[in-house]
Protein backbone atom coordinates (compact mmCIF):
# COMPACT_ATOMS: atom_id res chain seq x y z
CA UNK A 1 0.00 0.00 0.00
CA UNK A 2 2.77 2.61 0.76
CA UNK A 3 4.47 1.64 -1.77
CA UNK A 4 1.78 2.42 -3.89
CA UNK A 5 0.92 5.54 -2.72
CA UNK A 6 4.46 6.76 -2.82
CA UNK A 7 4.16 5.62 -7.11
CA UNK A 8 0.66 7.75 -7.51
CA UNK A 9 1.86 11.15 -5.56
CA UNK A 10 5.06 10.88 -7.83
CA UNK A 11 2.58 10.33 -11.13
CA UNK A 12 0.38 12.90 -9.81
CA UNK A 13 3.63 15.44 -9.08
CA UNK A 14 4.11 15.61 -12.77
CA UNK A 15 0.23 15.48 -14.03
CA UNK A 16 -0.06 18.44 -11.53
CA UNK A 17 2.71 20.33 -13.02
CA UNK A 18 1.81 20.39 -16.27
CA UNK A 19 -1.04 20.69 -15.82
CA UNK A 20 -0.55 23.83 -13.79
CA UNK A 21 2.53 25.25 -16.51
CA UNK A 22 -0.27 24.16 -19.27
CA UNK A 23 -3.16 26.38 -17.82
CA UNK A 24 -0.58 29.28 -17.07
CA UNK A 25 1.37 29.92 -19.83
CA UNK A 26 -0.69 28.24 -22.31
CA UNK A 27 -4.63 28.61 -21.93
CA UNK A 28 -3.59 31.97 -20.69
CA UNK A 29 -4.87 31.36 -17.07
CA UNK A 30 -2.51 31.95 -14.48
CA UNK A 31 -4.53 31.82 -11.24
CA UNK A 32 -5.49 28.30 -12.12
CA UNK A 33 -2.32 27.41 -13.12
CA UNK A 34 -0.94 28.74 -10.08
CA UNK A 35 -3.50 27.13 -7.99
CA UNK A 36 -3.02 23.20 -9.44
CA UNK A 37 0.79 24.05 -8.44
CA UNK A 38 -0.04 25.11 -5.21
CA UNK A 39 -1.69 21.21 -4.41
CA UNK A 40 1.84 19.76 -5.13
CA UNK A 41 2.66 19.84 -1.43
CA UNK A 42 -0.31 18.34 -0.23
CA UNK A 43 0.78 14.68 -2.02
CA UNK A 44 3.49 14.88 0.44
CA UNK A 45 0.96 15.55 3.26
CA UNK A 46 -1.12 12.92 2.47
CA UNK A 47 1.75 9.94 2.42
CA UNK A 48 2.83 11.52 5.48
CA UNK A 49 -0.15 10.61 7.47
CA UNK A 50 -1.01 7.85 5.21
CA UNK A 51 2.52 6.30 6.43
CA UNK A 52 1.93 7.37 10.22
CA UNK A 53 -1.20 6.08 10.29
CA UNK A 54 0.19 2.85 9.08
CA UNK A 55 2.74 2.73 11.96
CA UNK A 56 0.51 4.05 14.35
CA UNK A 57 -2.23 0.77 13.82
CA UNK A 58 0.88 -1.83 14.32
CA UNK A 59 2.29 -2.20 10.92
CA UNK A 60 6.19 -3.24 11.71
CA UNK A 61 8.54 -0.93 10.34
CA UNK A 62 10.11 -1.53 6.94
CA UNK A 63 11.77 -0.67 3.82
CA UNK A 64 8.37 1.12 2.59
CA UNK A 65 8.03 3.51 5.56
CA UNK A 66 11.77 4.60 5.16
CA UNK A 67 11.38 4.99 1.65
CA UNK A 68 8.13 7.06 2.03
CA UNK A 69 10.40 9.49 4.37
CA UNK A 70 12.99 9.76 1.32
CA UNK A 71 10.29 10.61 -0.92
CA UNK A 72 9.02 13.44 1.23
CA UNK A 73 12.52 14.77 2.49
CA UNK A 74 13.77 14.58 -1.36
CA UNK A 75 10.03 16.59 -2.75
CA UNK A 76 10.66 19.23 0.04
CA UNK A 77 14.38 19.81 -1.18
CA UNK A 78 14.47 19.39 -4.68
CA UNK A 79 10.76 19.78 -5.88
CA UNK A 80 10.66 23.96 -5.37
CA UNK A 81 13.91 23.23 -8.18
CA UNK A 82 12.23 21.00 -10.12
CA UNK A 83 8.90 23.08 -10.83
CA UNK A 84 11.41 26.49 -11.34
CA UNK A 85 13.56 24.57 -13.83
CA UNK A 86 10.17 23.55 -16.34
CA UNK A 87 8.71 26.80 -15.01
CA UNK A 88 11.34 28.65 -17.34
CA UNK A 89 11.17 26.36 -19.94
CA UNK A 90 7.91 26.21 -20.88
CA UNK A 91 7.61 30.34 -20.26
CA UNK A 92 10.41 30.34 -23.02
CA UNK A 93 8.51 27.92 -25.15
CA UNK A 94 4.95 29.21 -25.04
CA UNK A 95 5.08 32.72 -23.75
CA UNK A 96 8.17 34.27 -24.95
CA UNK A 97 10.34 34.13 -21.94
CA UNK A 98 14.19 34.70 -21.65
CA UNK A 99 15.75 31.28 -22.49
CA UNK A 100 16.80 29.41 -19.43
CA UNK A 101 19.88 30.39 -18.09
CA UNK A 102 22.46 27.55 -18.40
CA UNK A 103 24.58 26.47 -14.98
CA UNK A 104 28.12 27.93 -15.19
CA UNK A 105 30.97 25.75 -16.50
CA UNK A 106 34.22 26.69 -15.05
CA UNK A 107 36.02 28.57 -12.61
CA UNK A 108 34.08 29.88 -8.86
CA UNK A 109 31.09 30.30 -11.05
CA UNK A 110 31.14 26.92 -11.39
CA UNK A 111 31.88 26.00 -7.92
CA UNK A 112 28.95 28.32 -6.18
CA UNK A 113 26.69 26.53 -8.35
CA UNK A 114 27.75 23.37 -7.46
CA UNK A 115 27.66 23.94 -3.55
CA UNK A 116 23.96 25.47 -4.44
CA UNK A 117 23.02 22.27 -5.45
CA UNK A 118 24.68 20.28 -3.03
CA UNK A 119 22.91 22.47 -0.49
CA UNK A 120 19.67 21.49 -2.13
CA UNK A 121 20.16 17.33 -1.87
CA UNK A 122 21.55 17.96 1.74
CA UNK A 123 18.14 19.73 2.89
CA UNK A 124 16.33 17.05 1.16
CA UNK A 125 18.60 14.14 2.98
CA UNK A 126 18.39 16.15 6.57
CA UNK A 127 14.37 16.51 6.09
CA UNK A 128 14.18 12.51 5.51
CA UNK A 129 16.87 12.06 8.69
CA UNK A 130 14.44 13.95 10.66
CA UNK A 131 11.42 12.11 9.67
CA UNK A 132 13.11 8.47 9.80
CA UNK A 133 14.11 9.73 13.89
CA UNK A 134 10.26 10.70 13.96
CA UNK A 135 9.32 7.09 13.17
CA UNK A 136 12.25 5.92 15.29
CA UNK A 137 10.71 7.79 18.51
CA UNK A 138 6.93 7.41 16.94
CA UNK A 139 7.61 3.41 16.66
CA UNK A 140 9.33 3.10 20.38
CA UNK A 141 12.08 1.01 21.71
CA UNK A 142 9.78 -2.28 21.25
CA UNK A 143 9.75 -1.87 18.36
CA UNK A 144 11.96 -3.03 15.11
CA UNK A 145 13.58 0.02 13.50
CA UNK A 146 17.03 -1.34 12.08
CA UNK A 147 15.05 -0.42 8.31
CA UNK A 148 14.87 2.91 9.10
CA UNK A 149 18.29 3.43 10.71
CA UNK A 150 19.37 2.07 7.45
CA UNK A 151 17.96 4.81 5.63
CA UNK A 152 19.52 7.52 8.01
CA UNK A 153 22.89 5.86 7.02
CA UNK A 154 22.04 6.02 3.32
CA UNK A 155 21.23 9.79 3.50
CA UNK A 156 24.32 10.41 5.05
CA UNK A 157 25.65 9.28 2.60
CA UNK A 158 24.07 11.32 0.10
CA UNK A 159 25.29 13.88 1.80
CA UNK A 160 28.85 12.83 2.25
CA UNK A 161 28.68 12.81 -1.61
CA UNK A 162 27.67 15.99 -2.54
CA UNK A 163 29.93 17.67 -0.44
CA UNK A 164 32.73 15.83 -1.78
CA UNK A 165 31.70 16.94 -5.33
CA UNK A 166 30.77 20.40 -4.21
CA UNK A 167 34.67 20.52 -2.41
CA UNK A 168 36.15 19.12 -5.71
CA UNK A 169 34.89 21.82 -7.75
CA UNK A 170 36.34 24.19 -4.92
CA UNK A 171 39.38 22.89 -4.28
CA UNK A 172 40.28 21.99 -8.18
CA UNK A 173 38.30 24.55 -10.70
CA UNK A 174 37.72 23.59 -13.79
CA UNK A 175 39.55 26.20 -15.86
CA UNK A 176 37.99 27.73 -19.30
CA UNK A 177 39.20 26.55 -22.62
CA UNK A 178 42.24 28.74 -23.55
CA UNK A 179 42.27 31.04 -26.40
CA UNK A 180 43.72 29.92 -29.60
CA UNK A 181 46.60 31.77 -31.90
CA UNK A 182 45.68 34.92 -33.51
CA UNK A 183 44.20 34.11 -37.40
CA UNK A 184 47.13 33.21 -39.90
CA UNK A 185 50.99 34.07 -39.68
CA UNK A 186 51.53 37.90 -40.79
CA UNK A 187 51.75 38.77 -44.33
CA UNK A 188 55.28 38.52 -45.97
CA UNK A 189 57.42 41.61 -46.89
CA UNK A 190 55.93 44.68 -48.04
CA UNK A 191 57.41 44.65 -51.71
CA UNK A 192 60.36 42.58 -53.24
CA UNK A 193 64.03 43.73 -53.00
CA UNK A 194 64.60 47.54 -54.13
CA UNK A 195 65.72 47.49 -57.79
CA UNK A 196 69.06 47.05 -59.07
CA UNK A 197 71.88 49.35 -59.12
CA UNK A 198 71.19 51.91 -61.88
CA UNK A 199 72.98 52.09 -65.18
CA UNK A 200 76.85 51.65 -65.58
CA UNK A 201 79.07 54.66 -65.26
CA UNK A 202 78.62 58.17 -67.48
CA UNK A 203 80.27 57.73 -70.15
CA UNK A 204 84.49 57.69 -70.65
CA UNK A 205 86.52 61.57 -70.26
CA UNK A 206 85.42 64.10 -72.96
CA UNK A 207 87.92 63.98 -76.08
CA UNK A 208 90.36 66.89 -76.20
CA UNK A 209 91.03 68.99 -79.37
CA UNK A 210 93.35 66.72 -80.65
CA UNK A 211 91.14 63.73 -80.65
CA UNK A 212 92.82 62.67 -77.37
CA UNK A 213 91.02 62.25 -74.23
CA UNK A 214 90.77 65.44 -72.29
CA UNK A 215 94.27 65.35 -69.69
CA UNK A 216 96.88 67.14 -68.15
CA UNK A 217 98.90 69.58 -70.60
CA UNK A 218 100.96 66.46 -72.18
CA UNK A 219 97.64 64.92 -73.42
CA UNK A 220 97.80 61.97 -70.78
CA UNK A 221 95.53 61.04 -68.37
CA UNK A 222 95.02 63.23 -65.42
CA UNK A 223 96.60 61.32 -62.75
CA UNK A 224 94.96 60.56 -59.03
CA UNK A 225 95.56 63.12 -56.51
CA UNK A 226 98.07 61.44 -53.42
CA UNK A 227 96.16 60.35 -50.80
CA UNK A 228 96.78 61.87 -47.95
CA UNK A 229 98.79 60.63 -45.15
Amino acid sequence: MIVGLIIACEVAFWVLLAAGLAFRYVFRMPRLGLALLLCEPLLEVVLFVVTAIDLRYGAEPDWRHGLAAVYIGFTVGLGHSTVRWADARVAHRFAGGPPPVRPPKYGRARAVHEWKVAGRWTLAALVAVALLQAAVWYVGGDGETDSLRAWQSRMLWVIGINLVIAGSYTLFPKSGPKSGPKSGPKSGPKSGPKSGPKSGPKSGPKSGPNGGSEGGPDGGSEREPAKMR
